[in-house]
């Protein structure tokens, strides 16, 4: 099936997706970091709220990353980091504050490259404010102690719930399939050495368990 085909969500299966929404958001307290790494995606709401916490002089300044978005390749035609840095700016960022790398195509990628990025532009930083989806919290830390273990790294994302989330994308299938995607690759990443491995709860695993076998399986590797 894909992302895209339309189909009931039983009470279960929303009750199981919110069970992997709360586990993959990380719960960190924001503080002032020396950087913001506003990962890209298909979610422009990163890109604002990476922008935010820079209006909110949480960071001075901020890489955006990411190339081509390998799910909707037509959806920033000229890659992730440029679309995201064009609307950091249009919300009133300075150009002055955002560095843009557009080449990475992964997770890995988007840390290691904003990593050489930053100390081509001559800047040290010993904490960065991971910016990304909400269901992606876990993975871009789990990326990030494994990548960059020298960082202190702190998690961010745009405050709302799975059912305002899911309003704002605007295809139910395509999100509870993400979160399903974005699990597995906190299991299994570990095992081939791009993050650190995370405790799955019992519940968790179960519930991801019962969403792949409903079908919920197109953003599996």
């Amino acid at each position: 099936m894909t992302g895209t085909t339309k189909r009931e969500i039983t009470d279960r299966q929303w009750a199981d997706t919110a069970l992997l929404w709360d586990y993959q958001q990380m719960g960190h307290a924001l503080r002032p970091c020396d950087v913001a790494i506003g990962l890209g995606s298909h979610d422009l709401g990163v890109a604002a709220e990476t922008a935010g916490l820079y209006l909110r002089g949480l960071v001075k300044l901020i890489v955006f990353t990411g190339g081509p978005n390998p799910s909707r390749p037509d959806h920033f035609p000229r890659g992730e980091a440029v679309h995201f840095a064009e609307h950091a700016l249009s919300l009133g960022v300075p150009e002055s504050a955002v560095l843009i790398e557009p080449k990475a195509r992964n997770t890995g990628q988007n840390i290691a490259f904003s990593r050489q990025a930053l100390t081509e532009a001559g800047v040290a930083a010993s904490s960065v404010l991971l910016v990304s989806m909400p269901y992606m919290e876990r993975r871009a830390y789990a990326t990030c102690r494994q990548v960059w273990p020298e960082v202190e790294a702190v998690c961010a994302s745009t405050a709302m719930n799975l059912h305002d989330y899911v309003k704002t994308i605007g295809d139910d299938q395509l999100v509870i399939d993400s979160l399903v995607g974005d699990l597995q690759r906190v299991i299994e990443y570990p095992k081939q050495g791009f993050a650190v491995a995370q405790d799955v709860p019992e519940r968790v695993h179960d519930a991801y368990q019962r969403l792949i076998d409903a079908g919920f399986t197109s953003r599996l590797l």
